[in-house]
C-alpha cells in the first residue's frame, strides 16, 4: 500500500513538472510565432482604433494642419490614413499642444528627430503620428485625390472653421512688419488656382479680403497671401485666442498689433 502512494506520488509530480515545462515552452514559443501578448496588444489597439469618431475641434485642426505643414500618409492604397505633423525642436510648445488636442488619435508621444542637411548642417525636428486610421480617409480624399500631391479641396469654404485659420497660420504664416501691420501666409506648395479658391473661402466665411503675392526663389516662381490691412483685425480676432495659449508663438503677432 505503501509503494503505492509514492508511486502516485512520482506519478503526480512527473504530471506537474510536465505541465509546468509544457505552459512555458507555449508560453516562450507562442510568443516567438504567433504573437502571444504582443498580438492581443495590437487587437486591442486595432479595436480602439474602431471606436475613434473625430470632434469638431480635431476636424478643425486637421483641415488647419493639411493646408500648413501637416501631411497624410496611406499604406494600404486608401483604406486608412495617418496624419503626421513636425516642426522644429524651436516650436516644441506648439507641437506638444497639437498632441494633447489630437491626443486620442495618437499612439506615442512627441519625439525630437535630427537630420543632416546641406553644409553639414543638423536639423532637429520635433513632432508624431497618428495611428492609421479609416476616419481620416476623407481627408485624404480631399487632400490628396492623385498622386499623393497635396492640393486644396474644392469644398474648403466648407471645410475651413476660425480654428483651421488659426493653425495654418502657425504653421505657415509671419507678422508682415510693423509698417505694414498685417499678416502674410507663405503658401508655396500651392497653385495659383488653389489659392484663389481659398482666398473666396476667407472672404465668404469670414470677411477677410487678401491678395496674392509673387515671390521668386530658386529660380521658381511661387504666391503667398498677403491679408489686406483693412482685414487684419478680422484676421488678427481668428488667430489670436490659439496663439494667446503658446507663449512661444507669440512672435507671430509681431512687436505691435495692427492698428484698428
Amino acid at each position: 500500500m505503501k509503494n503505492i502512494i509514492i508511486k502516485n506520488a512520482l506519478v503526480n509530480a512527473l504530471l506537474t513538472a510536465l505541465y509546468i515545462v509544457i505552459i512555458a515552452s507555449f508560453m516562450f514559443y507562442g510568443q516567438k510565432f504567433f504573437g502571444g501578448p504582443k498580438t492581443m496588444h495590437s487587437n486591442s489597439i486595432e479595436n480602439y482604433k474602431k471606436t475613434i469618431r473625430l470632434t469638431k475641434p480635431q476636424r478643425a485642426i486637421i483641415v488647419g494642419t493639411l493646408l500648413g505643414d501637416g501631411h497624410l500618409e496611406t499604406t494600404d492604397k486608401g483604406r486608412t490614413y495617418r496624419l503626421k505633423i513636425e516642426h522644429s525642436v524651436k516650436q516644441k510648445e506648439y507641437v506638444d499642444w497639437l498632441y494633447q488636442k489630437l491626443q486620442a488619435l495618437v499612439g506615442a508621444p512627441p519625439r525630437e528627430r535630427s537630420y543632416r542637411g546641406g553644409f553639414n548642417a543638423t536639423f532637429t525636428g520635433y513632432g508624431f503620428t497618428t495611428y492609421s486610421l479609416g476616419s481620416l480617409r476623407f481627408y485624404g480624399q480631399q487632400f490628396y485625390p492623385r498622386n499623393r500631391i497635396k492640393i486644396v479641396p474644392k469644398i474648403i469654404r466648407k471645410l475651413l472653421e476660425s480654428l483651421s485659420v488659426a493653425i495654418w497660420y502657425l504653421d505657415d504664416g509671419s507678422f508682415k512688419s510693423n509698417r505694414h501691420r498685417t499678416f502674410i501666409i507663405h503658401t508655396h506648395s500651392f497653385t495659383r488656382g488653389e489659392l484663389k479658391i481659398i482666398q473666396d473661402a476667407l472672404s465668404f466665411k469670414f470677411g477677410i479680403n487678401t491678395s496674392l503675392n509673387r515671390q521668386e526663389y530658386t529660380g521658381k516662381l511661387y504666391w503667398r497671401i498677403y491679408v489686406f490691412s483693412e482685414s487684419a483685425d478680422k484676421f488678427l480676432k481668428l488667430v489670436k485666442p490659439v496663439i494667446d495659449q503658446l507663449p512661444s508663438m507669440k512672435y507671430k503677432l509681431g512687436n505691435k498689433m495692427p492698428k484698428r
